[in-house]
């Protein structure tokens, strides 16, 4: 890496040192330059926050920023490499760099390391490095050739690899809380230098309340929507931003789930967790949340039917029957009308009686037979079908349930290697309560065969 390229890090200084591009963005204007400007972030930055104290020593190690958008990860990076004349700031974004680019930045931070001046690779979109790019960092990171700052939206218990991670420490960044949201407005709106207070716009309450909520804890989102906002606003000649313009700005609300990352998981985990509970509020909720991000219908509705049988069950057995009957609907006739039948399985489920009894007995089956592996058929319960087996004895001693008083016979059909085992335990909820009665009564009567 020449020294020409040394402007990858330039803008980074310029913001710490209060240069101001007016064609810039808003939120690229009014990003913090200082940790006292950060808001949102107090579990971190607070008095006895770990990156403020990190921060404050100067000792600063590789590190991980784990966040949602917008929730400050490049400003804090860009704060914590600390004096842009005595660090060198360099970013890249793992979406366009490669390995190539890592090895010019550390040849560039060896020559600048011998004039006294150490080199930070702030490496944004970390999680889209593969496996061998990410490998490539290691040995840099491990001699201190750069300070590494990851900054990624995914977990990186996931998504980096272990001895890289093993190497960083990482700090776990919050979406911004309502509050802070509205003061970042706030200040965005007063601010002459670099913010839009030179225009004259100012904002209702009830506006600003309606841009932190349809910001969603995005600092960037609710800065480029108040820009816009203010853009239309101008344009129709108003000095005040309502809540009309705010709607107008922000269209259809965005929500924050993909599909395939951990804000699904997190989602869908919420999702189950309320139907478990039996609150139809809640699983109406998240299932609403999902829908209305772009889930697709048909995978709640597949959830729905393994609850059904995992945490319903035989309490109320018609569940699984109207979880399936969902399913097929929503196949058949999709979106919008498909959201009827969702939530009367969602609702349904909810209220149903719960019971794993019969999740829990497959397993606890299958457990024993991964034990004992493959064991003998009782011969009473095999198959004669021809004479030689008759002789054998397969087939004897059977008798036929529907022949017997009650329906019932008191023979013991698990192999000997099973002994007495029980795998399934119903419990004393719906129409499994009485179920559990007649297997007690059976039990009673079925004794198992003496050695």
């Amino acid at each position: 890496m020449t020294d020409d390229s040394l402007s990858l890090f330039e803008p980074a200084a310029a913001a710490v040192a209060g240069a101001v591009d007016a064609t810039a963005p808003l939120a690229e204007r009014m990003r913090p330059r200082s940790l006292a400007e950060v808001v949102g972030q107090e579990a971190l930055l607070g008095a006895d926050g770990p990156l403020r104290k990190l921060a404050e020593t100067g000792a600063l190690p590789s590190l991980i920023l784990w966040g949602p958008p917008g929730c400050g990860k490049t400003t804090l990076a860009r704060l914590l490499a600390g004096d842009p004349l005595r660090t060198c700031f360099v970013p890249l974004s793992a979406v366009t760099a490669g390995v190539r680019d890592v090895r010019e930045v550390v040849e560039q931070a060896q020559r600048d390391a011998r004039g006294g001046r150490r080199t930070v690779l702030f490496l944004d979109e970390i999680h889209r490095f593969n496996r061998a790019q990410q490998d490539a960092l290691l040995p840099h990171v491990e001699r201190g050739t750069v300070t590494l700052i990851g900054a990624t939206t995914e977990n990186p218990s996931f998504e980096v690899v272990a001895p890289l991670l093993s190497r960083c420490r990482v700090f776990a960044l919050a979406p911004l809380p309502r509050e802070a949201v509205t003061m970042l407005i706030g200040r965005a709106l007063a601010d002459r230098e670099r913010g839009l207070g030179a225009l004259g716009i100012g904002a209702t309450h009830d506006a600003v309340e309606a841009l932190a909520e349809a910001a969603d804890g995005d600092a960037r989102r609710a800065l480029g929507l108040l820009e816009a906002a203010v853009g239309l606003a101008r344009a129709d000649g108003a000095t005040t931003l309502d809540v009309e313009a705010i709607r107008r700005a922000a269209g259809t609300r965005w929500l924050r789930h993909d599909r395939d990352r951990e804000q699904h998981y997190d989602v869908v985990s919420a999702f189950i967790k309320s139907l478990r509970a039996s609150d139809p509020d809640a699983a109406l909720y998240w299932g609403a949340r999902m829908l209305e991000a772009g889930e697709d219908p048909r995978f709640l509705a597949r959830r729905l039917v393994i609850f059904a049988s995992e945490d319903v069950g035989n309490a109320q057995p018609s569940a699984l029957g109207l979880a399936v009957a969902a399913y097929q609907a929503i196949e058949r006739i999709g979106m919008p009308e498909a959201r009827i039948p969702l939530a009367q399985a969602i609702t349904f489920l909810a209220c149903a009686p719960k019971s794993n009894a019969s999740y829990v007995a497959i397993d606890r089956a299958l457990e024993a037979v991964r034990s004992a592996g493959a064991a003998a058929v009782p011969l009473h319960l095999r198959n004669a079908p021809t004479r030689l087996l008759e002789e054998l004895g397969y087939g004897a001693g059977y008798r036929y349930p529907h022949d017997e008083p009650g329906g019932f016979v008191d023979t013991w059909n698990l192999p000997a290697s099973a002994g007495d085992a029980r795998f399934y335990e119903p419990k004393d909820a719906g129409s499994e309560a009485v179920m559990r009665e007649r297997l007690d009564v059976w039990r009673a009567r079925r004794k198992p065969p003496r050695n």
